[in-house]
This record gives structure tokens, sequence and C-alpha cells, in this order.
């Protein structure tokens, strides 16, 4: 299956730049990811990958990455539902604390946690393909 990563992790596009699809959201927040995979999924692309994957909560950490497909088909209901809800729940998390000005290391480790995250999810996918 052919995917795009949408990501604002420089870790993720610096990794998969050259060998997958990657929309590159620099200097863009976790709230621009969320929002731009929504309009991609309303464009007809399928969700691929929870955008609430791992235990950090969205007011956490300043970097996401999700995958989505490449294809467009009909509008993918369950993908949207799932995308509008993980929107709801960042802007809930948002009210309570917003995401704080972590320092350089502490911003590293994040990437490494999301880019950690978007490479299982790859691996799986490519796994499912060669079994299927």
């Amino acid at each position: 299956m052919k995917l795009i990563v949408i990501t604002n992790n420089k870790k993720v596009y610096n990794k998969y730049k050259d060998i997958l699809n990657v929309e590159y959201l620099e200097n863009k927040s976790h709230f621009d990811v969320l929002r731009f995979t929504r309009d991609k999924i309303h464009m007809g692309h399928k969700l691929l990958s929870h955008p609430l994957s791992g235990s950090v909560k969205p007011n956490e950490t300043p970097y996401k990455s999700i995958l989505i497909s490449e294809n467009k088909g009909k509008i993918d209901m369950n993908g949207l539902n799932i995308i509008e809800n993980s929107i709801s729940t960042y802007e809930k998390f948002e009210k309570i604390s917003k995401v704080p000005n972590w320092n350089d290391e502490v911003l590293d480790d994040f990437m490494v946690v999301d880019l950690s995250l978007i490479e299982n999810t790859i691996n799986n996918i490519e796994f499912i393909e060669i079994i299927d």
C-alpha cells in the first residue's frame, strides 16, 4: 500500500523523505498536523494510523506523525470520526494546559518517541502487506 506520512517532526522527515511520500509541516504544531490530516481525509485519503497513538498526551508533545493512504477514494467516515474526535481531545487537553516550552533535550526526546511510534506503524503495515 502506498502511503503518505504527515509530520511536523524533523527526525521523521529526515528518515523517510527519500523513500516515502512525506508531507512535512515544518514549524507547525501538533494541532496543525491533526487539521491537515482531517483536510486530507475530506479529500478521500484513508486514515492508516491513530492520531492519538502512544501514551503521551496531545498537550504534552509538540510533535505528531500520522499515516494516510496515498490513493484517494470515497471519504473514510471511520477515519474522519477518529480524526475529528482526536481534534476535540486535543482542544480539551489544550484548555487544561498548553504545551510547555520544553528545552531542546526534551524536544529531542519527543521527536524520538514520535519517530519510534511511526516506524512501528510503518513496519506493521509492510508486514500486513507481505502476508495478504
